[in-house]
């Protein structure tokens, strides 16, 4: 009876857990009636992409992503910030296809500028989006076969936990936190902002006065607008919340860091009196030596895009107007071809040129990469009031009254802090109030999912046009006297070149090595027009054939004469923006 029982009990305990192991594979599969297109009905890293994250979280996330999708995520610290925190990197690809850091990369970075806390978030969401879509979309699948992503989601650690933790208006912190004696007193940092009612947030003093220019909008109780020309207003405006903490007659004069750290990079460097927000010189930064050490080290990386805030724009270089000389037609073609696409995949974002449209920067990001490294890169700059009521707005930001009828009817009065009266230790009384930290400059929540994923699918876009070289033919040819022709033709199957042209004319990285291995190499030559014959010999090294570019939709034809038959050779395209491939000739 003993014994019966007990195989009963196994049998339902088996029975039992084949079950829930059956309903727990059922559970993670896709079921098309749940699952909104273009988005992973059940992920394995579920994540809320309406909110902001802090360092601890987003440290979380890349370990999580890690965990959930080893073949596909493996994140690293390439450096550590001024406080001594990790910055990281995540590294997304398939991993189980070729070495990664032989293929085509591109190089995604956010949040440079602290308050512009939306450019981690959609680094992070691009990074979730590709790991969590590798199975079920196969466009995804073949992109991360052939590129790899590199995604640091902030490269100003420091600065984001104190925007995120500390009283901050919506302009502050854009720096990193290097402290700095701004007002040449001998002290540092003791005049910061004060937050006066203890909410977090940053606000306006305003104070009533006779002689004051402004007046309270008559339509808006929240809103601070002019007085017109010969009407007497009610308000003087006091600045930022603040006291004098030092007693020298000013608030807030001496705030922690001021300088800018997308004014260190180093091309085009100019001193603070010229490009106000650079340091002593370029690259004081650990933060962008970081950066730097690790795109120096990986001449993969083909395609890059720094994520910024604000105004709806899709930025490249230059940065100034001197630099124009080293964007030539050709790279600008490449530089239009993806941008025009990216203003349609973003609407309401511009696609223009930094000096031309928006102002000058020495010193920058974008023109480091571009000019430096001969990387294609764009910057956008996330969010526009085009997103408010997807429309264009007919006044700039200042004047903008958008946003406070957003506010009321799509936030019910979340986004700004009602006026309120204080006692203030040097103005007396005065009244506090304003937009919230976290409004105009960064997305509202429901907008943010909806940018992340259109600025990802824009990236991905990019990516998606790396070089992608393909050995479109070969063929073996007998000449007699145990000699044999072999000639190859490979072709660039996508919009960027393996090289920019400003990368070739400056031989910034080692040309295009197309190989012939397994054979007796007599001579090696390019083909510079088949039908006429013509070619051009490569007298050294003849076996490996150097090509200074293979343009985007373009392809390149090469030709050795061997001795004996090269049946077991095999043709290597090696390019380090390219890729690596090889084909057995018997194969083609």
């Amino acid at each position: 009876m003993k014994l019966k029982s007990l195989i009963i009990l196994f049998v339902l305990l088996y029975t039992t857990q084949f079950s829930f192991a059956q309903k727990e594979d059922k559970a993670v599969e896709e079921i098309a009636g749940l699952r909104a297109i273009g988005s992973p009905s059940n992920p394995k890293v579920p994540m809320n992409w309406n909110r902001y994250h802090d360092y601890k979280q987003m440290e979380q996330f890349y370990k999580d992503l890690q965990k959930a999708h080893p073949g596909l995520v493996k994140y690293e610290s390439i450096g550590k910030s001024y406080e001594g925190r990790d910055i990281f990197v995540l590294t997304v690809t398939d991993f189980n296809s070729g070495d990664a850091n032989r293929k085509p990369g591109m190089w995604i970075d956010g949040n440079i500028h602290a308050n512009e806390l939306q450019g981690s978030e959609i680094s992070m969401y691009t990074a979730w989006y590709l790991a969590e879509n590798f199975q079920a979309v196969p466009f995804i699948k073949e992109l991360l076969k052939d590129k790899v992503f590199y995604i640091a989601p902030t490269i100003n650690p420091d600065s984001r936990e104190y925007f995120i933790y500390e009283p901050n208006s919506m302009h502050s912190s854009r720096t990193g936190r290097r402290p700095f004696d701004n007002d040449g007193d001998g002290l540092i940092a003791e005049d910061l902002y004060d937050d006066l009612d203890g909410d977090g947030n940053i606000v306006m003093m305003r104070r009533k006065s006779k002689t004051g220019r402004y007046k309270v909008d008559p339509e808006n109780a929240k809103r601070m607008i002019i007085a017109k020309a010969g009407e007497q207003g009610e308000y003087e405006m006091l600045g930022f919340e603040g006291i004098d903490n030092d007693g020298d007659g000013l608030v807030n004069e001496d705030i922690t860091g001021t300088y800018d750290p997308n004014r260190d990079w180093g091309w085009n460097w100019q001193p603070n009196y010229v490009q106000n927000g650079a340091l002593f010189y370029p690259g004081t930064l650990p933060e962008t030596q970081a950066v730097k050490n690790f795109v120096y080290s990986h001449p993969n990386i083909a395609g890059a895009q720094s994520y910024h805030n604000y105004g709806g724009m899709i930025l490249r270089g230059p940065g100034a107007a001197e630099d124009e000389r080293y964007y030539s037609r050709k790279d600008v073609q490449v530089y239009d071809a993806l941008g025009n696409v990216g203003a349609k995949i973003l609407p309401g974002y511009d696609y223009i040129v930094i000096h031309k449209d928006l102002y000058t920067v020495y010193g920058g990001e974008i023109d480091y990469l571009a000019l430096t490294r001969g990387i294609f890169t764009f910057s956008n700059e996330l969010m526009t009031t085009y997103k408010l009521f997807n429309q264009k707005s007919g006044s700039g930001f200042g004047q903008s009254d958008e946003y406070y009828e957003f506010d009321k009817l799509l936030m019910f009065g979340d986004a700004y802090v009602d006026w309120k009266e204080y006692d203030h230790p040097q103005f007396g009384k005065i009244e506090i109030g304003g937009a919230k930290k976290n409004y105009t400059r960064n997305h509202p929540g429901f907008l943010l999912l909806e940018d992340a994923h259109r600025n990802a699918a824009f990236t991905i876009y990019h990516a998606h046009h790396l070089p992608k070289l393909e050995v479109l033919d070969a063929a073996v040819k007998p000449l007699g006297g145990n000699l044999f022709e072999v000639n190859a033709t490979i072709w660039n199957t996508r919009i960027i070149p393996t090289h920019s042209d400003h990368d070739v004319k400056n031989k910034i990285e080692r040309p295009d090595h197309i190989r012939l291995e397994g054979a007796d190499v007599i001579t090696g030559m390019r083909v510079l027009n088949s039908d006429f014959n013509e070619t051009k010999e490569q007298k050294y090294l003849p076996q490996q054939i150097e090509i200074p570019t293979i343009d985007g939709m373009g392809a390149v034809k090469v030709r050795w004469i061997v001795k004996g038959d090269p049946k077991n050779a095999k043709i290597v395209v090696d390019s380090h923006k390219g890729g690596l491939l090889s084909k057995n000739l018997k194969d083609i």
